[in-house]
């Protein structure tokens, strides 16, 4: 048999033409939104203040199993998709595992991060609906970059909250966001009511992305012709991102493989909901059974030590109320965590699945990531995002487990992107100044406090 090749590309033929959605086939749906304002079921109609009109409908939608993707949207994917499948050889045998590893490589564009694939989809909307602005939070940076990209390639002026931390700690990210034209504003700040509100009580918050949706959503909804756009969490983000997954089953068919585990990293669940969709929904089926793994940072530990409860999506409890994994709507993690995956609470589609048993959680120390990454990128030639590297580090135990059990699993993860804008980070790793933190059962007690009293639902 003829070795696999190290990288597996798709044509452009072979690129899907549709997305997936995954709460078609789910046998029970997450709870419905609650409009903080009636405390009542949200409808797609409540949305329309906040989101683009047909990004509201695929927020609502549960019926639709492949949603067309628009040709405009289309062409754009074609700059930069299909991104490759490649086997991890040089990492797999450093570890001496039987396993074989596979990771979907998504940072083949200037964010350097999968966030491009709704970006793009969520600025057509926006263009096709007639608006003349929009606003977004950011956290790491990967998710404004990619929406500064695509509103400039679409001509839509962008205004990005950018948490206060990430802002500070990665300037180059602020850099980039302006040159495709976008405004960046650290958060919380002084340019909105919340801002000034959440400043007010704690003038020295490092922020966080919750204080950072407040602050665009009160920007969107008092600007004409403006909406807002999240690059995460929201069922309409899962959708879009399914074609990492879709990519993902197709060329691993073509290589006559299928995964026994599949990791990948998880914030609010953009690129871990993108990446299983297929595989779950096969899980979901019963055509196959893979073990679905998320891996979460340990200083923000939303399904492995939250609750699973109704919670506001934002700090400044403006956005409608998700019932999901929450730490609370006003946790904010440690200044010293370094990357993303610093949202609170987790996508309602991927806390279902997970609170009904269907896929797993572990949450990981960001010293043992950044072990993980570097051991990676000399191995494989890539420096990994430090979200992508808590996929990594999962993927390593997991070939490690192979070793001993003599186990040949094929284990497929998701790299998320680059880390050429986390160097502080790997400066710090590198010197031994980088610290974990896990929070204490009395922080994260504060936040579960601080959950909403929701009339005959939660009381």
């Amino acid at each position: 048999m003829a070795k696999i090749p190290h990288r597996l590309y798709l044509t452009e033929d072979q690129m899907p033409k549709q997305w997936y959605n995954l709460r078609a086939d789910m046998k029970e749906q997450p709870d419905p939104m609650i409009n903080p304002a009636t405390m009542k079921p949200a409808t797609e109609e409540d949305l329309y203040p906040v989101f683009c009109k047909k990004l509201a409908h695929q927020e609502m939608d549960a019926q639709t199993r492949y949603v067309d993707i628009p040709d405009e949207v289309l062409e754009m994917y074609k700059m930069y998709r299909p991104s490759p499948l490649i086997r991890a050889y040089n990492l797999e045998k450093a570890l001496g595992t039987p396993a074989k590893i596979y990771y979907k490589f998504e940072g083949n564009n200037t964010s350097g991060s999968h966030k491009l694939n709704s970006a793009i989809a969520q600025a057509y909307y926006a263009k096709d609906q007639g608006l003349t602005s929009l606003t977004t939070e950011t956290g790491a940076g990967q998710w404004g970059t990619a929406l500064a990209e695509a509103c400039s390639y679409f001509g839509i002026p962008l205004t990005v909250y950018m948490v206060k931390v990430s802002y500070q700690q990665k300037p180059f990210r602020k850099a980039i966001i302006e040159t495709f034209d976008g405004k960046v504003i650290p958060s919380p700040s002084d340019t909105t009511e919340i801002g000034r509100k959440i400043l007010a009580e704690n003038p020295n918050t490092s922020g966080s992305l919750g204080c950072a949706i407040s602050e665009a959503v009160e920007k969107a909804v008092t600007t004409e012709g403006c909406r807002y756009v999240l690059g995460s969490v929201l069922n309409q983000v899962l959708l879009h991102q399914s074609i990492i997954g879709l990519e993902s089953k197709i060329a691993m068919e073509m290589l006559d493989e299928y995964p026994d585990i599949v990791i990948g990293c998880a914030g609010g669940g953009s690129n871990l909901g993108g990446l299983i969709a297929p595989f779950m929904q096969d899980k979901i089926t019963g055509k196959a059974d893979p073990r679905i793994i998320a891996v979460e940072p340990a200083s923000c530990p939303s399904l492995t030590r939250g609750r699973y409860a109704y919670d506001y999506c934002d700090t400044g409890k403006v956005a409608p109320m998700a019932r999901m994994y929450t730490l609370g709507s006003g946790f904010i993690p440690s200044a010293n965590h370094a990357g993303g995956l610093r949202y609170h609470g987790m996508s309602p589609i991927l806390s279902k699945l997970y609170h009904d048993g269907y896929m797993e959680a572990v949450a990981v120390e960001q010293t043992k990531v950044f072990e993980a990454a570097t051991m990676f990128a000399k191995l494989e030639t890539i420096l990994p995002a430090p979200e992508s590297s808590h996929a990594i580090r999962t993927a390593i135990d997991e070939a490690l487990k192979c070793k001993e059990t003599g186990e040949a699993k094929t284990i497929l993860f998701g790299l998320t992107g680059t880390g050429y804008f986390d160097m502080a980070a790997y400066s710090a790793f590198l010197a031994g100044s980088m610290k974990d933190y896990i929070p204490t059962d009395e922080d994260l007690k504060r936040g579960f406090d601080g959950l909403p009293k929701i009339p005959g639902i939660q009381e």
